[in-house]
């Protein structure tokens, strides 16, 4: 099976015989980010399947096929198979968050396509979003949502996510701790907030899940423009 790395607008083709390493140093070069591990994940072919394992310490990744429909969280010592024809890989180091996808060429599985219905409610198991949460969730992902392509984004602190929809911060923090209430009552790991854990992770493991699950898409960025317009800049809706 061949298998190719598409990042930034750049192909990296790979052997069987060298594993590929993803990070700060290694095969696909990242930025100079010092919450990068130098070799976070590796990419290698071992008895004939070819996996994606995390060796870093500390950084987990969401891992996703094409359609959405299988989402994986990645941990670290943590490895899977490669079988899908298209695999996105989402991680966040720091305030960065990074987007590569795998092609492979002839797959192990092949996902058959799902009609799509919409009924006006996004839903996550058996999960629903309210227009409020979703408004929330697409301001955090709007920098990953508008680049083209793979790539590096920023997430925005909750302050700047709440100027962008015209709301107080209190109206957006609140609105926050029960979106990621809900991830985490469905077993979305990295919701929990706490001691020890910033808010910056929590906000990066919401909008990482977001994406590649296809609960928030390009297409809905419209919406921002609305919400922030009708409530011009008082943030009382």
């Amino acid at each position: 099976m061949d298998v190719t790395i598409e990042y930034a607008g750049e192909y990296f083709s790979l052997a069987e015989e060298k594993p590929f390493y993803v990070g700060r140093q290694g095969d696909l070069e990242l930025d100079d980010n010092l919450f990068l591990h130098r070799q976070f994940l590796e990419i290698s072919n071992s008895d004939g399947l070819w996996w994606l394992s995390n060796i870093g310490a500390r950084l987990t990744a969401t891992v996703t096929d094409s359609s959405g429909g299988v989402n994986a969280w990645l941990a670290p010592g943590a490895r899977l198979p490669i079988v899908f024809e298209q695999t996105s890989v989402v991680f966040t180091a720091g305030p960065t968050t990074y987007e590569f996808t795998i092609h492979a060429k002839t797959p192990e599985v092949k996902i058959t396509p799902r009609d799509a219905t919409d009924d006006g409610e996004s839903t996550i198991g058996h999960v629903p979003l309210t227009a409020s949460q979703k408004l929330l969730i697409l301001s955090l992902a709007e920098p990953l949502l508008r680049r083209e392509g793979t790539g590096t984004s920023e997430i925005p602190s909750s302050a700047a996510a709440a100027k962008r929809l015209g709301w107080t911060s209190t109206r957006f923090n609140r609105k926050l701790d029960n979106v990621c209430d809900k991830f985490d009552r469905i077993g979305v790991q990295g919701m929990r907030g706490g001691q020890g854990k910033l808010a910056t992770n929590r906000r990066a493991r919401l909008v990482e899940h977001a994406v590649s699950s296809r609960l928030v898409e390009r297409d809905d960025l419209v919406l921002l423009d609305a919400e922030a317009a009708s409530n011009d800049g008082t943030g009382d809706s």
